[in-house]
């Protein structure tokens, strides 16, 4: 049974994973410390900005025989009231049972989050904090109004900005290894 408007509209105060499932599939949400929060679709400036990404890591993952590549809307579930739709993972060949039929459960290797008016907050707090907790290795930050990309990496459980390019220079992942990006090929 399909979680309705009505529901919805009467704003409990916790949603679980199950209450998630009930939600009709393609509804524009993500389950952010217990709340649905409504993401809308990207602009097509976040979405090019994505692909030129994509394509560049995941070539070279798939080249490389590494891992693979999957990008937004893929449900990763990190806990009962923490399901999000990164725009972006990278998961390692040796973790690939990760990958479930409806889900990703557990933490990708690498969550590349494109801020946007509606869920940079998120991004930049609440997700920062659970993917940090859950164990994502490195987290990738982009800003496209700034032209920006900081690369932070997992150490002690805590992350800590590895890397920052503003309009032009490489960022290097450090969970996959020998993978470079120009920023300015991205903007």
């Amino acid at each position: 049974m399909s979680l309705t408007l009505a529901e919805l509209a009467a704003g409990r105060q916790r949603y679980t994973y199950e209450d998630y499932c009930r939600l009709p599939e393609g509804s524009p949400y993500q389950l952010i410390g217990g709340e649905l929060v409504m993401t809308p679709s990207p602009t097509p400036y976040h979405q090019m900005v994505s692909i030129k990404l994509e394509l560049q890591m995941a070539g070279f993952v798939l080249d490389k025989g590494l891992g693979i590549v999957l990008d937004a809307p893929v449900d990763v579930y990190l806990d009962e009231e923490e399901t999000y739709q990164p725009d972006i993972i990278f998961i390692a060949s040796s973790r690939l049972d990760i990958i479930e039929e409806k889900r990703i459960k557990g933490a990708p290797d690498l969550v590349v989050e494109i801020l946007s008016p509606g869920t940079g907050y998120y991004d930049l707090r609440s997700k920062y904090k659970v993917y940090e907790k859950s164990g994502v290795r490195e987290y990738w930050i982009v800003d496209p109004r700034q032209k920006s990309v900081q690369v932070f990496c997992l150490r002690d459980g805590k992350f800590v900005l590895d890397q920052e390019a503003e309009q032009q220079g490489t960022v290097r992942s450090r969970v996959i290894a020998g993978l470079e990006v120009q920023v300015e090929s991205i903007f």
